[in-house]
């Protein structure tokens, strides 16, 4: 990838565009970038308030877009959205970026692969052996995602309701949701969700076959602590994603007990050389004692969890060359975003909601 043209309204911005990341070209109006022959594909990376008007031009032009997420502060926007992309037929990603994590990949593929395909574990113990009940719902999986973020280090537009207007429920919960959804691969069929306001946020998703997807959100933890837990539980077995850090399984046969993945951005190579979160965990106490040490809060940052941010754009590339899978289309985005919509309705009204009542 070349970074050809960077467009923005700031000329601070697009002097840094240039300057720092060698943008070749630096503009004002999108229209001319979008229909730069030179151009191949769009990264929009704009707050969800402007997407649509960069989409249906880029659509029109044929050139394939990469966007963030979330697709839309809308369902009527959402929906337009996903007509233009498909009837356009370009290549188009959505910045699900855990999609695109090492750990993530390595995870999903061995919680799809036992739920497919279970190995009896050896070890199980059924107590009353033959003469266990039929239930409806055994082995039927169950996912927990626990979330802990600190709401100071967030920047200042997310508390804008002009451009943000339904805060964390959709800008953040989109990611969760997608991640549910793609490693169930079932249809979800109902949302309930509690929100205290926009720090503390509990979302249930019921899917068809009777799995249940737990998300909770803490926006008042704190940094020095690993954000992101994912818990996969079905046919007597155990997955969790730690922090993108590891991978840990009990009873599934065939998969490592534990595999530790590489960081980014280390600044401590020397220390937690043991890698996972125990590894991660002594490197961010170091960080964070000199973040105190000399006043400066950005030096608490070292040896970030790899969340496939660069690896969603690179795999992007090879699905627009033709040579990998589609990383994260519309219509898989449009489903984590109307499960978001849903929860949030849920949290609004104080009662589950359908997806169908956030249907398409």
């Amino acid at each position: 990838m070349v970074l050809h043209t960077c467009v923005d309204l700031d000329d601070a911005t697009l002097a840094e565009c240039r300057d720092v990341f060698g943008a070749l070209h630096i503009r004002k109006d999108f229209e001319g970038a979008l229909n730069d022959p030179e151009v191949d594909m769009i990264c929009l990376a704009t707050t969800e308030k402007l997407r649509l008007p960069v989409i249906a031009l880029a659509a029109k032009a044929g050139k394939a877009v990469y966007v963030e997420k979330p697709l839309a502060t809308t369902l009527e926007e959402m929906r337009e959205i996903q007509r233009v992309v498909t009837s356009a037929g370009i290549p188009f990603c959505v910045g699900h970026n855990r999609r695109a994590s090492p750990a993530m990949l390595d995870a999903q593929q061995i919680f799809r692969q036992h739920m497919t395909h279970p190995q009896p574990c050896p070890w199980r113990w059924r107590r009353e052996g033959d003469h266990l009940p039929a239930l409806p719902d055994d082995g039927v999986p169950s996912v927990s995602v626990r979330i802990n973020d600190d709401w100071y280090s967030w920047k200042g537009w997310v508390f804008d309701k002009s451009q943000a207007p339904h805060g964390p429920m959709l800008f953040e919960m989109t990611h969760f949701t997608d991640v549910c959804n793609w490693f169930l691969a079932e249809e979800p069929v109902e949302v309930t969700a509690v929100a205290t306001g926009i720090l503390n946020l509990a979302v249930i998703v019921r899917y068809q076959s009777g799995a249940l997807a737990t998300i909770v959100l803490g926006n008042n933890g704190t940094m020095g602590y690993c954000k992101e837990l994912y818990e996969f539980l079905g046919n007597g077995a155990y997955l969790a994603v730690d922090h993108m850090l590891e991978v840990r399984t009990v009873g599934i046969g065939g998969a490592a007990a534990r595999t530790t993945y590489p960081m980014v951005h280390d600044r401590h190579p020397q220390i937690g050389v043991k890698g996972g979160v125990p590894g991660w965990l002594a490197k961010k106490r170091a960080a964070c004692e000199e973040a105190a040490a000399h006043n400066d809060p950005v030096l608490q940052f070292t040896a970030e969890p790899d969340k496939g941010h660069a690896h969603a754009l690179e795999r992007f590339v090879d699905q627009i060359l033709g040579i990998g899978p589609e990383v994260c289309g519309v219509d898989a985005a449009v489903l984590a975003t109307r499960v978001a919509f849903a929860a949030i309705q849920s949290a609004r009204e104080r009662r589950p909601v359908a997806l169908a009542e956030v249907g398409l």
